[in-house]
């Protein structure tokens, strides 16, 4: 008889639901203290999304269709590429040293050319297995659509094509090559199940650890062997107990890649691999340390030897919120969208992305578009169905990414006032300066 895994806390999605229902309900409409730039900006920006309405579907579809690892997302940037290059947009693929990194740059004069440089970002890699159950097609799709729509218009906007956000840290490799040194604002728009503002995310490490025994027959010789499975095992164990006792907002997890050949055999060597997740640097430095602690002590209590190895790709810092952009963002997608403030996303349903590493360097915002019921998460085989097929998401995440754009390049103030927050949030903090900070705490 086959007996299926039992699913837990049966009723939680319609309770969650019903819950961000009433926060819906009790939503006043969205209200920011800064003009931005004017309606008739606005209206224009959406008449020239809505024109790109074909290109920007084919792209997204033909994304899903073509899912690819990161760093190995050659067909995404082609395909990108070919869309801005039909608009005349000179496209460079290869940027910043990363062969499927995209850059494109539209100057123009006008009254929104103050000087200011905005960074439209787009991601493009699937998951193994299950593609683009991230919506990172969604993405590139309403990227592509905000920088056409900007770039007949305002002073300077950079499209930004950035691989291997799903693990792979490409936002980091270009920030190390400067790629956001010029920049005034970056933004881009992330699928999910309800329509935010804003977001936070959780800072990202990632430790392999392999353990390194001594061989032997299990049965003949058992007491001739250092078991490194043992090691591993206790590892484990450890880390789940440790899980008590961290925050409500910290998450370890991690699996056995490696633990042994056959049963016969002591095992000589084993391996795991773990992410560490936390809200703010300094609990990320914190849990960072004692997961490391129970790493080497595995080791210590069977007799092995560790190597531990942390950060294989870049780590990923928490995402920094800007309020007074969210703000705008808001308001671009009135009319269109319902858009619920950044608290209103509780913290344990977060995740990581390397986008808090540039929102760490210039202000930013990373916003969420709803393409999906509530209740059907991200990185799943039923959120990748909804992102087949986001036309809505799409053009609206444009709309209200071009719209902030906008308001950014027309409203002195508005940039006065962002960066004034910012900086009040600790100002520029570099992946360097972070570990640092961690080192020392």
């Amino acid at each position: 008889m086959t007996v299926e895994p039992r699913t837990p806390y049966p009723g939680l999605r319609e309770r969650r639901q019903r819950e961000l229902q009433r926060v819906l309900d009790e939503t006043q409409p969205p209200h920011s203290a800064h003009e931005g730039a004017p309606a008739q900006v606005h209206a224009r920006i959406a008449d020239r999304v809505d024109a790109l309405r074909g290109d920007l579907t084919a792209l997204a579809t033909d994304l899903h269709e073509h899912p690819e690892l990161a760093y190995a997302e050659h067909h995404a940037a082609a395909a990108i590429a070919s869309v801005l290059e039909r608009h005349g947009v000179r496209t460079e693929v290869g940027a910043y040293g990363l062969p499927t990194a995209i850059r494109a740059v539209c100057h123009n004069d006008g009254p929104g050319n103050n000087g200011p440089t905005v960074a439209v970002i787009a991601e493009y890699d699937g998951l193994p297995g299950i593609g683009h159950a991230c919506g990172h097609n969604i993405i590139a799709a309403s990227a592509v659509g905000a920088f056409l729509a900007l770039a007949e218009e305002f002073g300077t906007v950079e499209l930004i094509g950035t691989p291997a956000e799903e693990g792979g840290g490409g936002k980091q490799r270009i920030l190390d090559a400067d790629g956001f040194e010029h920049v005034d604002f970056a933004l881009m728009a992330h699928p999910g199940n309800l329509d935010v503002a804003g977001s936070r995310s959780l800072g990202f490490r990632q430790v392999a650890v392999t353990y390194r025994g001594i061989a032997a027959h299990s049965a003949t010789g058992p007491h001739l062997g250092v078991n490194a499975l043992d090691a591993v095992v206790a590892a484990y164990t450890g880390i789940a107990q440790l899980r008590q006792h961290i925050l409500p907002s910290d998450k370890v997890h991690g699996i056995i890649t490696d633990g042994g050949q056959a049963p016969n055999i002591v095992p000589e060597t084993a391996s795991a691999v773990f992410y560490v997740r936390s809200l703010e640097l300094d609990t990320l430095a914190e849990l960072h340390t004692r997961v490391d602690t129970i790493l080497r002590a595995a080791a210590d209590a069977t007799g092995t030897a560790a190597d531990v190895s942390w950060d294989n790709a870049p780590p990923y810092l928490p995402l920094r919120t800007n309020n007074t952009l969210e703000a705008r963002y808001a308001v671009a997608l009135s009319g269109r969208r319902s858009v619920l403030p950044t608290a209103a996303r509780p913290v344990e349903e977060v995740a990581s992305t390397d986008m808090g590493n540039v929102s760490l360097a210039v202000p930013a915002i990373h916003p969420i578009i709803a393409i999906a019921p509530r209740g059907v998460a991200n990185h799943t085989a039923e959120f990748a169905k909804y992102a087949a097929d986001a036309q809505p998401a799409i053009l609206d995440a444009a709309v209200g990414l071009a719209g902030t754009a906008a308001d950014f390049l027309h409203d002195e103030q508005l940039r006065s006032d962002a960066r004034a927050e910012f900086d009040r949030l600790g100002g520029p903090v570099s992946l360097r300066d972070a570990l640092a900070k961690e080192q020392t705490a």
